[in-house]
């Protein structure tokens, strides 16, 4: 496969995943502005969401105050804004027009509707957009891509790369949005394992869809290790750490089979892969789970680097 037609692929799934999270984020957000301040002082939730996917002096040059309305429109509708679901959805759409023919006609029919319902939302009066329709609609619209690409696309180089974007935005979002709740939610320390705490674990399992899926898994109290684990190192958990890099190490093992050798995208996965695999939870504690999750980030990125340069040099991003 040309380089440039394996950088389309994986930016599309990089994109479509990406604008998942930003819904996500705009879930948490919400949610989270229903309960009153417990800090010293005005505390806004949606400044850490911005913080969290490095936006926030984007946003500040732009729309300066952090109310509600303003991060919806700039997580949402700003195409100035590289990381909105707009911008996201136009970027996942293009790219998948360019590689057109490497695309299934359901995948294709799911991504080209999900871009021309955006611009039908985009011309609707804000009053008449609630920010539950925004996340719902999607949520719903990255699912029926990710599924026509699931069930259609054969099973090439091309659903490798398409997968491997998918799970490393998937990785990188996932970590982001953990550190979104412990690091910077939390008004105080003394506020660990208080009510505010537990609720907060809570609103972030729901807007990762993994609240039934949890208490399917373990049951009982819900507590930060649980959901840490859960998040982190469940194997059985399709948006865990652990589950997302086994998925991208699976893909570049394909890929090295596919074309006779391994190199560095394989090497630093199986590192990856292996610290993970032997991780306790109790150790990413020790350890500090914002330091965790941010030298995992880090990791993420150096991994993305090394697949960016073993094959994907005619980026189109």
């Amino acid at each position: 496969m040309l380089s440039r037609t394996a950088a389309n692929l994986y930016w599309m799934g990089r994109y479509m995943e990406r604008a998942e999270t930003a819904a996500r984020l705009l879930q948490v957000g919400e949610r989270m502005s229903l309960i009153p301040s417990t800090g010293a002082g005005h505390r806004s939730e949606w400044v850490p969401l911005l913080q969290a996917n490095g936006s926030f002096q984007t946003f500040e040059a732009k729309y300066r105050d952090p109310v509600q309305r303003n991060v919806e429109s700039f997580m949402f509708f700003d195409h100035d804004n590289p990381g909105s679901v707009a911008a996201c959805i136009a970027a996942a759409r293009e790219n998948g027009r360019i590689v057109r023919t490497a695309l299934t006609s359901q995948v294709w029919d799911a991504l080209n509707t999900a871009f021309q319902e955006l611009k039908a939302l985009e011309r609707t009066e804000r009053s008449e957009l609630p920010l539950t329709r925004l996340t719902d609609w999607t949520l719903r619209n990255t699912a029926l891509v990710r599924g026509s690409i699931a069930a259609t696309q054969l099973r090439n180089d091309g659903h490798d790369f398409l997968n491997i974007g998918y799970l490393l935005e998937r990785a990188d979002n996932t970590a982001r949005l953990m550190d979104v709740k412990y690091f910077v939610l939390l008004p105080r320390v003394d506020f660990v394992g208080s009510g505010l705490d537990n609720y907060q674990w809570t609103t972030l399992l729901r807007a990762l869809s993994a609240h039934r899926a949890f208490h399917w898994a373990y049951g009982g109290e819900v507590t930060a290790s649980k959901i840490a684990h859960f998040l982190i190192l469940n194997r059985q958990s399709p948006r865990s750490l652990l589950t997302s890099v086994q998925g991208v190490n699976d893909h570049l093992n394909r890929l090295s089979h596919g074309y006779g050798r391994a190199g560095r995208p394989q090497a630093t996965v199986r590192k990856l892969l292996g610290e993970l695999a032997e991780l306790r939870i109790d150790e990413v504690f020790d350890e500090g789970l914002h330091e965790f999750l941010t030298r995992f980030i880090h990791e993420i990125a150096e991994l993305g680097d090394a697949i960016f340069d073993a094959y994907l040099s005619g980026d189109a991003r």
